[in-house]
Parts: C-alpha cells; structure tokens; sequence
C-alpha cells in the first residue's frame, strides 16, 4: 500500500498541460473531505516551476487558502507571470474547480549565488532507522484517528516523540514536534518534484504543536482546524529520497488562530526549509468527537 500511495502522489504531481499557463491536477484514491492544502500548494509549485522558460531555484512559496475543493473533481491551475528576469521569476497560482477561486499562491524563484550563510542548530534526535515506523502508533487507535490511519501516505514518517494522540493517552504535553520525513519510493531525478514533495509534506504535522502544547489530540479531543495561510522558504536544494527532519513549534495560540513554525533539516544538521503556517483552531472542553 505505501508503495502504491507513492505512485498515486507521483501521478498527482504530473499535471495535465492545457496551454502556456494552465494545467489540470487530479486527486488520489484516498482524500480528506475537501482538497488536501498541501496537495494544492505542491501541485501549485509544480504548475509555476514547469511555466518557467529555464531552471531557476525555488525561494519560496505562500498559499492563502479561500474554500475548500471537492476531491472528487479535477483542479486547474491558472499561472499568472509577474516576473521574469536573467536571475528571478515571480508567478502566481490561482487554483479553480468549477469557477470558484480555492487557493491563491505566490511562487518566488530566484538564482542567488554564493553569499553569506549561517544557520540555527539541528535539535540532537534519534536516528531516524532506529524509530518506530508510523503504523506501530496507529496501531490500536483506529477509532482514535481513523482519518490517519485510513489517509494516503506516500511519505515515510518517523516520530522522535509520541505523536498527539498516543502523548494525549498518556497524559503528557509537548510544546514540540520533531519527525523525520522520507518519500516512500524512489524519486524521480527532477528538483522540481523534490521540493514539490517537501511542500506536500509540510501540511502533515505542522499544526500538532499548537493542540499538543495544551495537551490536545486529534482523535481524542473535539477540535476543529483549518489552515488560513502556508508558506515555505527554500535555503538549499532538497532532496527527497533522503531522510529530513521536520521540527516544528508554536509562538502564539490567540482569537482562536494558532501560529505554528518549522524548519527541515538535512542529515547533516543544515537547515533546508522553513515552514509557516496559521490555522483556525478551535477547541471544545468537554465535548468528546
């Protein structure tokens, strides 16, 4: 099955060209209730890196998400050229499904050269083969979190700590979450479905640090989330057949939006990405799902 979820994420990524700056997403066999944001954000990076005119180096994306999509249904990705110059490019993506505007993307490219470089620490972790696959904490929990157990997962996960719902049994809180990320299949030699695949993968667990801080899970507790705005700064190339660690945190919780923060880390303890994202979160006491 993960083999084949690799495959379904791989074809997902492979979008239809229409003409110069349109192109057509499918969605995989297994889908959430609406679109999945990193699915439209990855799809959305693919769309604005295959508009370019030649290679140029992802800086960064930024998704606002407007309404949610209808799995069930085809996407289309409108480009909109706003830049394109000997060393940077600018696109923005407009993400459509029957005429109603989903999700707004700004994808910014840019050959940078050597320059100034400094980085914060990798957080000291467990070896990612010397941790428990994700299958072994789902395992009793599929009344828990049956949208984790029964979700596509072309990515293999890795938790250095008891992700939410096992921490939540046991009573603990966590003001971190740190889990090593790998594509579950052989990736396809092209840098723009690499950092394509970081981007899909960076809307798994960012949000855990908000509820897990409070000593919250999904599964567990009556919660209600939905992301607002995403954003992922590329520092270095990604490579996506090797391990990343994933750390993220939470600063703020407050108005009922949660701020959550991460960055990607390389084997070798260099930051790779940086990850924003605010979320509507909404908590019920008392009240079990």
């Amino acid at each position: 099955m993960p083999e084949q979820d690799f495959h379904e994420l791989l074809e997902v990524l492979d979008l239809n060209r229409i003409d110069d700056d349109t192109f057509v997403g499918s969605h995989p066999s297994k889908n959430p209730p609406r679109t999945f944001g990193g699915q439209m954000m990855a799809q959305s990076f693919v769309a604005a890196s295959r508009s370019l005119s030649r290679a140029c180096a992802p800086a960064s994306i930024s998704a606002h998400f407007i309404a949610g999509g209808d799995p069930g249904k085809d996407l289309e990705f409108r480009v909109v050229r706003l830049r394109d110059e000997r060393r940077f490019a600018n696109r923005r993506i407009d993400v459509m499904q029957d005429g109603a505007l989903l999700t707004t993307a700004m994808v910014s490219f840019v050959d940078g050269g050597r320059g100034l470089e400094h980085g914060i620490a990798a957080p000291d972790v467990p070896d990612p083969l010397s941790l428990p696959k994700i299958e072994e904490f789902l395992a009793g929990y599929e009344e828990t979190v049956p949208q984790f157990v029964g979700a596509l997962r072309p990515i293999e996960w890795r938790y250095t700590n008891d992700p939410a719902w096992v921490m939540r049994d046991k009573g603990g809180r966590l003001e971190h979450n740190r889990v090593w990320l790998k594509a579950d299949g052989p990736m396809p030699e092209d840098p723009v479905l690499h950092a394509a695949a970081l981007v899909y993968s960076s809307d798994t667990t960012v949000l855990d640090s908000i509820i897990t801080t409070h000593g919250l899970s999904w599964g567990h507790d009556r919660i209600f989330a939905a992301t607002v705005n995403h954003s992922v700064w590329f520092h270095r190339p990604i490579r996506f057949d090797d391990w990343l660690l994933y750390s993220t945190t939470s600063p703020v919780a407050a108005d009922s939006r949660g701020l959550a923060t991460g960055h990607v880390f390389d084997q070798s303890g260099q930051v790779v990405a940086t990850v924003v994202q605010e979320g509507i979160i909404k908590h019920f006491p008392g009240a079990k799902r």
